[in-house]
């Protein structure tokens, strides 16, 4: 494993505890219910947008180990034979 791949996977985790951390402080404002519906509501939204952070942070890392150590026929390939390559490198 060399420095590029460290570096790629330990950004990673570390973007992913950090949405962990602001999930785990939502959840724990939504139940103290003290706080008007506003603001509940507004926290809401920031869990769901959050989430979506976190699916993002998941495919991007999963994209950039593909690229740097996949095959290089990911940057030119179009509908089924993209999927037919990613098919591939999770079969290996």
């Amino acid at each position: 494993m060399n420095l590029l791949l460290w570096g790629i996977t330990l950004g990673t985790v570390g973007k992913l505890i950090l949405g962990i951390a602001v999930l785990r402080v939502h959840v724990h404002i939504l139940r103290e219910r003290k706080i008007d519906r506003d603001v509940l509501n507004a926290l809401r939204r920031e869990q769901f947008v959050t989430l979506i952070g976190l699916a993002f942070i998941v495919v991007g890392y999963t994209q950039e180990i593909l690229f740097y150590y996949g095959s290089t026929e990911f940057l030119s390939c179009t509908g089924s034979e993209c999927a037919s390559l990613v098919q591939a490198a999770f079969q290996n």
